[in-house]
């Protein structure tokens, strides 16, 4: 091989491995907002049967206007 191509192939190398590296980061990231998200909806799920099962009421936003 001449010094040039591996020069060249020695950078895409470079390149592709900062490139594997910020996709993981985005992909980590990623990770602990799906969780954050799946907790936050199972606090919600929660709630939303604990009401439920107190009151039994329809929630006023599945109520239809008077006007109906």
């Amino acid at each position: 091989m001449t010094e040039d191509r591996l020069t060249r192939l020695e950078a895409l190398a470079a390149e592709l491995q900062r490139m594997v590296e910020d996709l993981s980061d985005v992909v980590a990231r990623q990770e602990r907002e799906i969780a954050t998200l799946n907790r936050r909806i199972g606090l919600l799920m929660e709630r939303e049967a604990e009401r439920e099962a107190e009151g039994g009421a329809i929630p006023l936003a599945d109520q239809r206007p008077p006007h109906w």
